[in-house]
């Protein structure tokens, strides 16, 4: 049974049923064959099939997310029996949103692997919102309102701090808005994604539609714009904080900010125990932000 499982699980991690195979020593027929029973006596489709690619049926999903928990149980016991103390080691796989994960994440790769010489690291930048099951992701890093569900554990690694600012460019050529709704006569840059902006002072809080000067899919591009004086944005300060103290953004309406809600986080699937490299790369990632995250410092 227990190579059922082990057998099962890297088929939905690898996509593929002969490469699983190959790793157990299997032939394809053979790993069909296995798959086959294990379903057969579940009483469940777990995988489906097609000519491109294995994927989990529903029912597959929540087998593999149990089946993974058992399985690093079972050999964290061995290890514990064995007298080995487990260490990290292995392909560690993280995502990231492309800014943060090039000034933050990247970063402090370095000495993680140098602290943990057996372990290697895949970095995936992306800004969608990536399925940790499906992309075979390990840690996912997300700024977002709180991630955590019941498959998926989130710790808080740093708030996310949002500010309006513009260049001092723009600001001599279009004035300073100095109320909320003075915005509306001023050019805003926002990303398609990031309409409406959901702002907050000590007394209340206010949806701004943005219908942005510029139409952009991209973060990035955002905040190019605003550096080049083209408008108004909200930015966090994890990505403008060393523009802010050089004075190429100004902060605006410094009464509000972007929802507190949101914040930094490192999401992973629950299991018990998690993998040592997991557990040990989120606490590298919580100590890199604390007590107060370097961007903040500037």
């Amino acid at each position: 049974m227990d190579r059922d499982y082990r057998l099962f699980v890297r088929v939905i991690e690898l996509g593929s049923l002969s490469a699983a195979g190959r790793e157990l020593g299997l032939s394809p027929a053979a790993a069909s064959k296995r798959l086959a029973a294990l379903e057969a006596r579940l009483g469940a489709r777990l995988v489906h099939r097609t000519t491109r690619r294995l994927s989990a049926t529903e029912a597959g999903r929540g087998f593999h997310e149990e089946v993974r928990a058992i399985l690093a149980a079972a050999d964290a016991a061995e290890a514990r029996v064995a007298g080995r103390a487990e260490r990290p080691a292995g392909l560690l796989r993280i995502s990231a949103p492309t800014s943060f994960g090039r000034l933050h994440v990247a970063p402090t790769l370095p000495a993680f692997l140098a602290r943990y010489p057996a372990v290697r690291a895949e970095l995936v930048l992306d800004d969608g919102y990536s399925d940790l099951l499906g992309d075979r992701i390990d840690v996912a890093i997300r700024i977002a309102a709180d991630p955590a569900s019941p498959s998926l554990a989130a710790r808080l690694l740093a708030p996310n701090h949002r500010i309006l600012c513009a260049a001092p460019a723009y600001l001599a050529e279009h004035g300073e808005p100095d109320t909320l709704a003075a915005l509306a006569g001023h050019r805003l840059l926002a990303a398609s994604h990031q309409s409406p902006w959901r702002l907050e002072s000590a007394r209340a809080r206010r949806l701004v539609e943005v219908i942005s000067h510029v139409a952009t899919n991209s973060s990035e591009a955002v905040r190019e714009l605003a550096l080049a004086g083209v408008g108004v944005a909200l930015r966090s300060t994890w990505d403008v904080g060393a523009e802010l103290a050089a004075g190429a953004l100004r902060r605006i309406l410094a009464d509000w900010q972007g929802a507190s809600d949101v914040g930094i986080y490192a999401v992973h699937a629950r299991a018990t125990p998690l993998p040592a490299a997991i557990t040990a790369y989120v606490d590298h990632m919580a100590a890199a932000f604390s007590p107060v995250p370097p961007w903040e410092t500037a």
